[in-house]
């Protein structure tokens, strides 16, 4: 095999083994933050709660990038035409996904933040969430009090219940904001990384994408040269 062949079969298996080590980061990233938070229990159920989202999707995110890096790790060492273009067409699909993803966090910013509001609203309006003790959850792992604020609670004619306050509920300074607001900043926040990240994401997947392609290239005309 040629020098050059050899110089890009090398890339791309020092650059799949980097991009493999960050997706490990990434794993152990989202599992720290889900274990910040915690998990709640509910009705006898425990579970994670609704701002368990985004590490969930990073640790989702991180593993499949796992996968896609070491298929090309494998492919490139063994020069083996298949596992490169399989794992090329993993990553062109992924490197899809994620520009369809951060172009619409860039486009349709008003209608996510509009879309994370209504999560809050249904879960308030909701009969079940609210006299299950799931928005009472949501409150205790948020800060937050009703789904705009403590007024929503007075407007029902019902009593602020303590996961509203800091400290005592009878003194309306303690109260905490409104649901939907609090939550809305939080997944605005996280989107706002997540557009960002996924630029950096998508201009390494393309390197990766050029490279798998020309090594496989390289090695199929390689091997039917020595055919003949």
């Amino acid at each position: 095999m040629d020098c050059g062949t050899s110089m890009v079969k090398y890339i791309l298996f020092i650059f799949n083994t980097i991009v493999s080590v960050i997706g490990i980061l990434g794993i152990v990233y989202g599992v720290l933050i889900l274990k910040s938070i915690g998990v709640v229990e509910v009705n006898g159920q425990v579970g994670f709660p609704i701002q368990a989202l985004m590490p969930i999707i990073l640790i989702s995110l991180g593993s499949i990038v796992d996968f896609i890096s070491f298929l090309g790790c494998c492919g490139a060492i063994r020069e083996s035409v298949c596992m490169t273009m399989s794992y090329a067409t993993f990553l062109l699909i992924l490197l899809i996904l994620q520009l369809t993803f951060v172009v619409l966090l860039f486009t349709h910013r008003e209608e996510f933040e509009n879309a994370m509001g209504n999560v809050i609203e249904n879960a308030w309006n909701s009969e079940h969430t609210y006299k299950g003790g799931v928005f009472d959850t949501i409150q205790k792992s948020l800060h937050c009090c009703g789904s705009s604020s403590a007024l929503d609670y007075i407007g029902k004619g019902d009593l602020v219940p303590p996961s509203c306050c800091s400290g005592s509920c009878l003194i309306p300074t303690n109260y905490y904001p409104g649901c939907r607001g609090k939550f809305v900043e939080l997944m605005t926040t996280g989107s706002d990384n997540a557009k960002y990240v996924g630029i950096g994401l998508i201009g390494i997947e393309l390197i990766g994408f050029i490279f798998a392609c020309c090594l496989a290239n390289n090695v199929r005309n390689y091997k039917r040269r020595n055919a003949y």
